[in-house]
């Protein structure tokens, strides 16, 4: 996850948290503002039915109910109104109306008073939250900053030594299992080293074609031997694709690198292209997070760094690349659709 998800992440949790408690809060003050309106309005009725005089009010005489209990507030589609018994008439009440014509423009605007209220905090929550989450998060920007200055020292450092050694080994002559195998180790520090690299400064992409088939050889040339006991099938056909040579090529390296380093013992890696799409699927114990796969730094394992996919993800991203992973069962797999890159894209002349 990168340092503005998990910014915003975390303030979206802090002021979920403030708003909820504020609706709720406020919810109950708007429930007791509107009773305290309407005890208002029902002791003005017990005034009015003393000497009523108010031109607010308005009285009629009705047949008595068992309905209706006497000095009780009651409310009906017109009006709030209260029942009064009449001294010469047991079979007829006075009722004394509150219209609501008068009622609901209160009503409305003591609502009206709390919903101000109401999104004045909620920006003054909406603040707070936003400095909050800055404030939890400073420790985690502090750590990531001193680990990618962490990274461009190694980066540095590998840099001369690397390449000696890679230029030592070229000028060796002929082939044996010592030379071969520091090769590997070195080509592997070096595809670490590019890994890094790409992490911390990205890259500009510079568009070339190449065959999808060939670059793939390429990387197996250089896993195979180091995962013999591995089963490695590549039923992968020529297909001719026109993008970042290198950067396709880092995605490969990852996806592969990752196939081989998460299998289980004996485990099967498949490779194929089935008509705009790259699938590398590996046999796996199974995914406990697979939606956070692809996250920065996460890792469901001691071993790696945890960027190898992200940087897969943001590869593909540059490079117009869609992918899928899927889990099923005791397999693991990755599809790239190439649709996007398998033409040059036209040059309108103007």
């Amino acid at each position: 996850m990168s340092e503005k998800e998990s910014l915003w992440k975390s303030f979206l949790l802090f002021f979920a948290t403030i708003e909820f408690f504020l609706l709720f809060i406020f919810y109950q003050y708007s429930r007791i503002e509107e009773e305290h309106l309407r005890e208002g309005i029902f002791l003005e009725m017990k005034n009015y039915s003393l000497f009523f005089e108010d031109k607010r009010f308005e009285t009629a005489v009705v047949p008595s109910s068992t309905h209706y209990k006497p000095y009780e507030l009651y409310e009906d589609a017109n009006a709030l109104f209260m029942l009064l018994p009449t001294p010469t008439h047991s079979t007829e009440q006075l009722k004394i109306r509150y219209p609501k014509s008068l009622y609901l423009p209160q009503l409305q605007s003591l609502q009206s008073s709390i919903l101000l209220q109401l999104l004045l905090l909620s920006l003054v929550a909406l603040l707070i939250s936003m400095l909050f989450a800055l404030y939890t998060l400073s420790p985690m920007r502090r750590s990531l900053r001193l680990l990618e200055t962490f990274i461009r020292d190694i980066i540095h450092d590998l840099n001369t030594p690397l390449t000696s050694i890679l230029i030592s080994l070229k000028m060796l002559d002929g082939k044996n299992r010592e030379i071969e195998t520091i090769s590997s180790s070195a080509k592997a520090i070096s595809m670490l080293q590019h890994n890094l690299d790409n992490y911390l400064r990205g890259m500009q992409c510079q568009q070339e074609r190449f065959d999808l088939k060939e670059l793939i050889d390429e990387q197996l040339a250089f896993f195979v031997p180091q995962y013999d006991y591995l089963h490695w099938e590549t039923p992968v056909t020529p297909c001719l694709l026109y993008s970042d040579r290198y950067a396709f090529s880092r995605i490969l390296y990852n996806l592969i690198s990752n196939a081989c380093k998460y299998n289980t013992a004996e485990g099967d890696i498949l490779i194929q292209n089935t008509g705009s799409s790259l699938t590398i699927s590996n046999s796996s114990y199974g995914i406990k997070e697979p939606s956070r796969i692809f996250d920065r730094f996460y890792k469901e394992h001691e071993r790696g760094l945890g960027i190898g996919l992200h940087i897969v993800a943001k590869l593909c991203e540059q490079l117009r690349i869609s992918k899928t992973l899927t889990v099923k069962e005791k397999q693991a797999s990755i599809t790239l659709d190439l649709s996007r890159i398998m033409h040059a894209p036209e040059v309108t002349e103007g």
